[in-house]
């Protein structure tokens, strides 16, 4: 990581501080997820027919327990264990296994996602990949870092160069995004359905250039908005604001935000 940390004003305890916490943070859930992964461990279903299993639960007791433990003012938001408010501006929010299904079928596509906020806005995230054993993290002002060397978007410019990600070809469609995709697919060079955060990821990384998400909750991009932002690229809702609680999200390399937004615009 770089040595550059916000001025002691604004925070406290530096952002890199807090960083190197949460990067350390996510690989201990992650390596909690291991001790379940591709052994056919029982699945269960939420009330909005998701899928969970006890790594997930697992790996939220384990960061919530490491946040208490540094930070025990700071509030905590996870998708498994709800909200516990804070004594200060600063909000952990924790998605402790993003990508469940893959997970389940013993996909290692799968991430430990840690965000924070600070006065509602995020900054920092960390995915930590635990079966590909790839972390990538950023602060902001701080730059975008995966396993330890700095990350960039790619510098493609062009639509038919770009390479374009989907969660679910599916969802898409049942959320009226269909033509959105069609017409992408019609006009970029390679399309794939590496989804969840790792298509995010793979866009901050310079690896893919164009990711949508039709749906997502705000602990599915709190991490991802300074990441990809820190990487040189994009993170909005569909809408193009940038935002971590838009209901939705796509990342792009910057170079092709403005053509994509385009075409969102004239499908929808």
């Amino acid at each position: 990581m770089s040595t550059h940390s916000p001025s002691s004003d604004d925070h406290p305890i530096s952002l890199r501080t807090m960083l190197e916490f949460a990067v350390d943070a996510a690989w201990q859930a992650g390596k909690m997820t291991l001790e379940y992964f591709q052994t056919g461990t029982a699945v269960e279903h939420k009330a909005d027919a998701s899928p969970v299993t006890l790594a997930d639960r697992r790996a939220e007791e384990k960061l919530r327990e490491c946040i208490q433990r540094a930070f025990p003012d700071h509030g905590i938001l996870g998708e498994e264990f709800g909200e516990v408010a804070g004594r200060t501006p600063y909000r952990w929010v924790l998605d402790p296994l993003d990508g469940t299904r893959s997970f389940i079928q013993g996909v290692p596509l799968y991430g430990v996602m840690v965000g924070l906020e600070y006065r509602g806005q995020p900054v920092l995230g960390v995915v930590h990949l635990p079966a590909l054993g790839e972390t990538v993290y950023a602060a902001k002002g701080d730059g975008c870092y995966w396993n330890g060397r700095r990350a960039h978007v790619s510098t493609v410019s062009q639509l038919g160069q770009a390479v374009v990600l989907a969660t679910s070809v599916q969802s898409l469609y049942e959320e009226g995004r269909g033509p959105v995709f069609e017409t992408l697919r019609g006009q970029t060079r390679l399309q794939r359905t590496w989804g969840d955060c790792y298509g995010h990821i793979l866009v901050a990384t310079g690896r893919a250039e164009i990711m949508l998400d039709p749906i997502l909750q705000i602990w599915d991009c709190a991490a991802l908005r300074p990441i990809l932002e820190e990487a040189g690229g994009t993170f909005t809702d569909w809408h193009g604001t940038a935002t971590h609680t838009g209901g939705n999200g796509l990342s792009t390399n910057g170079h092709l935000y403005q053509p994509v937004m385009e075409i969102i615009r004239s499908n929808h």
